[in-house]
């Protein structure tokens, strides 16, 4: 469901660290669903999965579901072929902490998904080349974990999974996040009807906006992901604002909001847990976390879904496994802008398409 999970993640790692408030704290705590099945599940596979080659480094996987169930999200209609991740990001945070890197794996792309037990119990999936939002569906988040593994070589630390209901939430919680608009966007299956300019999407706003495709831009995925990585930009300026960060008032519907939707893997699943891991990257500035995509182009046997781009796509997971600087060429720029968020002249080495979240949505 477009930006979720990663919006939940900003929100936590930008704002649970200046939690003062302990009486609040153990409320907050037990917020969070700690996803038990899944550590299960990947334990049966720990031969597997690929070696942490850089320990310090961490790699989060973000899942957003586009579940009907559960408070609020019934109204976005049936979602027919069951529960399926409407947006991973893969985040990767530098072993010096002094970075990080959140690379969009579009829903469309087609991708070998190995045998995976089934979301009930009840059976086992056959491994399949097949569509990668289906890996959600079969096997919930233990089977994207795989897959994503699978594909990359990236070994995956963490994870977290969030839903609709809990993305609005927290756009409301911080009085709505401004972006602009080039022309006006007016969407009745998304209950858009914004016009062009600077505007202020609330919840529910931001929500169809990350989400839509055939009604803004040129309706590619492509575009509604380039979408998403500058609404996260502006979000993680807005969470760090001072109004946001210094005001208790404005701290606690931020804080409940992000836990109250949050499932994560056990090592993540208390609230002492994610102020432990959000000490270590709290301070890294907004120029410094940097958004892309994986490296795709349409599937020749069907138009409509995506497939990896080589040797492109193996360098990118390449630097990640080994905690490299990612070069990313920020989009409508000629130079790049590589880990540490600093400009410089066009080289002859490939990089990779991006914007970085000190970016002004309203550029």
């Amino acid at each position: 469901m477009a930006v979720v999970s990663l919006a939940t993640l900003v929100v936590v790692l930008l704002v649970a660290g200046v939690l003062t408030g302990w009486a609040l704290y153990g409320r907050l705590s037990e917020n969070v669903t700690s996803d038990e099945a899944t550590a299960a599940e990947l334990a049966r596979h720990a031969a597997e999965r690929p070696e942490r080659l850089v320990p310090d480094a961490r790699n989060v996987l973000l899942i957003g579901s586009d579940t009907r169930a559960g408070e609020g999200n019934a109204r976005y209609g049936r979602n027919l072929g069951g529960e399926r991740s409407d947006t991973t990001i893969l985040l990767h945070l530098a072993a010096d902490r002094g970075s990080a890197v959140a690379v969009s794996l579009p829903r469309d792309l087609m991708v070998r998904v190995p045998a995976c037990r089934e979301r009930d119990g009840r059976g086992t999936a056959s491994a399949r080349f097949a569509q990668f939002n289906s890996a959600f569906s079969t096997g919930g988040p233990a089977c994207t974990i795989r897959t994503v593994e699978r594909m990359t070589g990236v070994r995956i630390d963490h994870h977290m999974v969030v839903d609709f209901h809990g993305f609005k939430e927290m756009v409301d919680a911080v009085d709505g996040v401004d972006m602009c608009l080039r022309e006006p966007v007016r969407d009745k299956a998304a209950e858009l009807d914004l016009p062009a300019g600077r505007v202020t999407l609330d919840g529910e706003q931001a929500l169809g906006w990350v989400r839509a495709r055939k009604s803004v831009g040129d309706g590619s995925d492509t575009a509604r992901m380039e979408r998403q990585q500058r609404f996260l930009g502006a979000l993680v300026q807005k969470v760090r604002s001072d109004h946001v960060l210094y005001n208790p008032l404005r701290l606690y519907p931020v804080l409940h909001a992000a836990t109250s939707s949050l499932t994560t893997d056990p090592g993540l699943a208390g609230l002492r847990d994610l102020y432990g891991f959000v000490r270590e990257v709290r301070g890294i500035p907004s120029e410094r976390i940097l958004f892309t995509t994986v490296p795709r182009e349409p599937y020749p046997a069907d138009p409509d879904r995506d497939r990896l781009v080589e040797p492109a796509a193996d360098r990118l997971f390449g630097l990640l496994r080994h905690d490299r600087p990612v070069p990313v060429t920020e989009r409508g720029a000629t130079g790049r802008t590589g880990a540490h968020g600093t400009l410089a002249e066009p080289t002859p080495s490939p990089s990779f398409s991006g914007t970085t979240a000190a970016e002004d949505p309203c550029a």
